[in-house]
């Protein structure tokens, strides 16, 4: 039977208390196990040093020594599955000068002492898996039952000793559907503007599970009323009170269209949708102007691109991520016109990667507005039933066919092999000979623009 990851946190912590030592689940894992959910991983706490724990299990890395957390490697008996089981050692926090570090760590021997230092009191709860004992030192059951989000001890020095716990309080608030208790979501507004202190690649990695968690309209509101919004994306915030032409958009300002595009997001969901999602009228309060006929927002999605790019940029996404996003953005007023595209215009447009995003970017466009599916079904309809071969042909032409035919090379070969192209994806060409002799007919051999 397999080994599930359960079965391997279990089993690094009776190891440990084999060997004389207090050893618990902790953290998130316990939260979610209460809740009845699936935990991601599984964190164990102990009084074991770090360099035991290291000697106890030979096949552990020190992924933060300094700190007392040690990766337990634990594979099943076949050998088939391994599982990986962070462990570390109860301490206490002295000091966060640079606002994320503990300026020095002091290792002790209770739990009790463990769990003060941690970020809210549903994240402090420890289990013992054998007895299915709970331990509860900061009152975390009962804020699980009255679904609230409370810091351990006082919020302040909570989210001073790492600002990023500001976007872990709206992050749990909003997967949870919890409420943030008063005291806390006041600390928070009052210390919003210190979240710049916190790496921008840790932002975005709050910032990509608040958007595919299944709750991100929630967490946009959250982050908006808490003044987060603001510090790190001025450009979502500026959607607030743009209007749009009740014609195209009963539902309202450009704000309010993108939280209800986040609302219809999947739980799971890739971040470069999600991302593409949020962005892509992010171009439209920097174009809004009033037309003697409506509302318009003229090039907002060149525009929009533009400033896509900017903001990846600065949260330091990877360059896939950052391409992806900026074609989403790009290409999302295209479905507009794929009734009137030539065949050969469509077959391009529908071989973008991920063009899957592109289809679910739009039909969430259209439900965020005026509820008008009939381009999205036209455009799936063609994507699901084009061959890929079809729309991803093997090319009849290369280069070196024309160089055999006696032309020069230049870049009239790109001109000529991409009409090659379009004709063999509108079906007028077939063949490599058609290929070649509608080539020899309509272009010439040499390059004309020198």
């Amino acid at each position: 039977m397999a080994l599930t990851a359960k079965e391997a946190a279990i089993e690094v912590l009776t190891t440990l208390r084999n060997r004389g030592y207090s050893a618990y689940f902790v953290g998130g894992c316990v939260r979610d196990l209460l809740l009845g959910c699936e935990p991601a991983d599984y964190d164990v706490a102990t009084d074991a040093s770090p360099d035991t724990v290291l000697c106890i299990f030979p096949n552990s890395i020190a992924v933060g020594a300094q700190f007392g957390v040690v990766l337990v490697n634990v594979r099943a008996q076949d050998g088939a599955q391994a599982f990986k089981v962070e462990v570390a050692t109860y301490r206490s926090d002295i000091g966060y000068t640079d606002g994320r570090h503990p300026d020095q760590v002091r290792f002790t021997k209770t739990p009790q002492e463990d769990v003060q230092r941690r970020d809210f009191t549903i994240n402090g709860l420890l289990l013992d898996p054998i007895k299915k004992e709970v331990l509860d030192y900061v009152h975390g059951q009962a804020d699980l039952k009255d679904n609230i989000i409370r810091t351990i001890g006082d919020p302040q020095e909570r989210f001073t000793e790492d600002k990023l716990r500001m976007l872990r309080a709206v992050r749990f608030a909003a997967r949870l559907s919890y409420e943030i208790e008063p005291k806390t979501l006041a600390a928070v507004q009052r210390l919003a503007a210190n979240i710049g202190q916190v790496s921008r690649e840790r932002i975005r990695d709050e910032f990509d599970k608040m958007l595919t968690e299944g709750h991100s309209r929630r967490a946009f509101e959250l982050l908006d009323s808490t003044g987060l919004l603001q510090q790190v994306l001025p450009e979502i915030a500026a959607m607030k009170g743009v209007q749009q032409p009740p014609q195209y958009h009963p539902e309202g300002d450009v704000w309010i269209h993108t939280l209800m595009l986040l609302e219809g997001l999947e739980k799971g969901c890739s971040p470069s949708l999600a991302w593409g999602v949020l962005l892509h009228d992010v171009g439209k309060p920097s174009t809004f102007r009033v037309a003697p006929d409506r509302i318009r927002f003229d090039q907002h999605a060149e525009v929009g691109t533009k400033m896509a790019e900017q903001i990846c940029r600065r949260l330091r996404f990877s360059n896939d991520t950052t391409d992806q996003v900026m074609q989403l953005v790009a290409n999302h007023m295209r479905f507009g016109d794929v009734k009137r595209m030539k065949a050969s215009t469509l077959k391009r447009f529908m071989r973008m990667p991920c063009f899957e995003e592109h289809l679910e970017l739009h039909r969430l466009d259209c439900n965020a507005s005026h509820r008008d599916l009939s381009l999205y079904e036209y455009a799936r309809e063609k994507f699901e039933n084009t061959p890929q071969e079809q729309i991803r042909p093997a090319p009849l032409l290369s280069g070196n066919d024309l160089i055999a035919a006696g032309w020069q090379p230049g870049p009239h070969f790109k001109t000529a092999l991409e009409a090659v192209e379009d004709a063999q994806l509108e079906g007028t060409v077939t063949s490599r000979e058609e290929a070649l002799s509608y080539v020899l007919t309509n272009f010439s051999q040499t390059d004309t623009s020198k």
